[in-house]
């Protein structure tokens, strides 16, 4: 019945998925699936950089202080250490694989690596200390590791191939020497693929979720089509706990143009001294903050809304025109290429933005080596909650957190496989479709698809209160019913999987929303204006129950 056998089971593609098998792949087999080609991930897409303290005047504790007033209070102090210190060898690492950051202009031949970045600063961060590839740091890291991936004997990537459900077991497992007890397991995933539709199932000793973020979850994103939440709406539907779903990180500046899809104006055009200044030229920020521009990304997105709803117009303007235009050029291509082919020439215009769903800071919980609660199966990158970003991330820290969990998860995976202390791999069901049918309904998925998002832009997006949660919950209760029957009478599709995720997310985000009555962070609520750390200074968790 098993179409695939192997050591390490891989979904998603993006940094985390990718470092990670190419660690593990050393010591056994790996399957890499991704749900399109293996370059659609949000790591390819990724402008700012990597946070890393490589600066002169900059300090592990200046990192770590910086990360922790981010994450205002939730953040998880041993976890937060242990990212930013590992922060420097994880990125020379990366420039042993081939990645090329951008050198100071004056840095000599002979300047260690360390003293010759030429280190940016984002919104948060007390020193410059951002690693990155021009304004493309994520393409550059995502086509090195992609290359080693496709080149690795012992790595065999299924690109088009879409994950349904994670598959397990319960067994009794043994426990030192003597004791057993009766545990769920994972071992494997149901895997549909495009271009045969024929559902695949995979089988495997450890499985790794690295399926990326939440994103499309809204009706505004800065993230690609991928970007359903299929790693988290996997693991829950599985039993493992997930927590925090409510601190979804709303970027303050994406590229507002009907043209324009998903386009991110970097933080770090405001890390050089770009302004926010509305319709009539003023800048604003200073009313909402003292480091005005370069608070952090809960701040800046809060401004911008209250801003856009007290004026009515659609957009604000970032103005990075008082600087040389040959460093704006230099230092931005990317963005002022895209720009450029829109009519907006930044070294002269304005840029218009407005706020959009950015980054997913909860996700399913793991521990340092980023194991969750079902035995055997990991998360890592922006799938998982590791205690890292608290109730709002620090810009630049997401690839940072990845390369570390990937790196320490890698190293846990690979001692197992060692010593190879597995149960044999039960042979998994076949995938069951007998009584369905092809559809000939798929306005029930566009519909349902664009329904979700929309309501959830309008009710549980930057600005929260009870009424306009009490009526997402409502709304998305129905449209989980008509999902589910839906999914239990049809066969599956791509886009039937992915509306069955972000419905699942969308459930979640709503939950831990409504659960947190203060505001902290990310989670705004207009009712409960305030920070409350006597009563809320504490995760949100949610598990679902599984009955086998």
């Amino acid at each position: 019945m098993t179409d695939i056998k192997t050591d390490v089971l891989v979904i998603g593609s993006g940094v985390a998925g990718l470092m990670f098998a190419l660690k593990v792949a050393e010591q056994g087999t790996v399957a890499l699936v991704t749900k399109k080609a293996a370059m659609d991930s949000n790591t390819n897409l990724a402008q700012g950089g990597i946070a890393t303290v490589f600066g002169a005047t900059d300090s592990f504790d200046l990192h770590i202080q910086d990360t922790l007033n981010s994450g205002d209070g939730l953040c998880n102090p041993d976890v937060v250490e242990m990212v930013v210190k590992a922060g420097p060898e994880r990125i020379n690492e990366l420039i042993g694989l081939g990645v090329h950051f951008n050198l100071r202009p004056e840095a000599g031949p002979a300047e260690d690596a360390g003293t010759a970045f030429d280190l940016g600063r984002e919104g948060g961060h007390s020193k410059n200390r951002i690693v990155h590839a021009h304004d493309m740091t994520g393409k550059e890291v995502e086509q090195v590791l992609v290359d080693l991936v496709r080149n690795h004997p012992n790595i065999q990537l299924y690109e088009d191939h879409v994950a349904i459900d994670l598959i397990t077991h319960s067994a009794r497992i043994k426990r030192g020497l003597v004791t057993t007890t009766h545990e769920d397991f994972c071992c494997g995933a149901y895997v549909l693929e495009r271009e045969t539709q024929r559902v695949k199932t995979f089988a495997a000793h450890i499985t790794l979720l690295a399926t990326g973020g939440t994103g499309k979850v809204y009706l505004y994103t800065s993230n690609p089509d991928i970007a359903t939440g299929d790693g988290i709406a996997m693991a829950y539907r599985a039993g493992a706990t997930v927590a925090n779903l409510e601190f979804v990180q709303f970027h303050p500046t994406c590229l507002f143009h009907p043209d324009a899809k998903n386009f991110l104006i970097s933080e770090a055009v405001r890390g050089e001294g770009g302004i926010l200044i509305d319709s009539a030229g003023r800048a604003f920020m200073a009313d909402y903050d003292p480091q005005k521009d370069l608070a952090c990304r809960d701040v800046v997105a809060r401004a911008i809304d209250t801003e856009l709803k007290k004026s009515g117009d659609h957009s604000v303007f970032l103005d990075i025109t008082h600087k040389p235009a040959d460093m704006v050029r230099e230092r931005f291509p990317n963005i002022y290429a895209k720009c450029l082919s829109l009519g907006i020439d930044m070294t002269r215009d304005p840029i218009p933005v407005v706020p959009a769903a950015h980054y997913m800071c909860g996700g399913v919980v793991t521990d340092i080596f980023g194991r969750t609660d079902i035995l055997n199966l990991y998360a890592v990158g922006e799938t998982a909650c590791t205690g890292l970003h608290g109730a709002n991330r620090l810009a630049s820290n997401s690839l940072l957190e990845a390369l570390v969990y990937a790196d320490a998860a890698a190293k846990e995976v690979i001692r197992q496989l060692q010593t190879n202390h597995f149960s044999p791999l039960p042979e998994p069901p076949a995938w069951d479709d007998v009584g369905t049918s092809n559809s000939d309904e798929m306005i029930v998925i566009t519909h349902n698809w664009d329904e979700i998002r929309r309501l959830m832009w309008n009710y549980v997006g930057i600005v929260r209160s009870d009424k306009r949660l009490e009526r997402a919950r409502r709304r998305i209760d129905i449209i989980q019913s008509e999902i589910q029957d839906y999914y239990w009478h049809f066969k599956v599709v791509p886009d039937l999987i992915e509306l069955r995720n972000i419905a699942t997310v969308a459930e979640l985000i709503i939950k831990c929303a409504t659960h947190r009555k203060e505001s902290r962070g990310l989670h705004y609520n207009i009712e409960y204006p305030r920070r409350d750390d006597r009563r809320w200074q504490k995760d949100t968790i949610l598990r679902r129950q599984v009955v086998n």
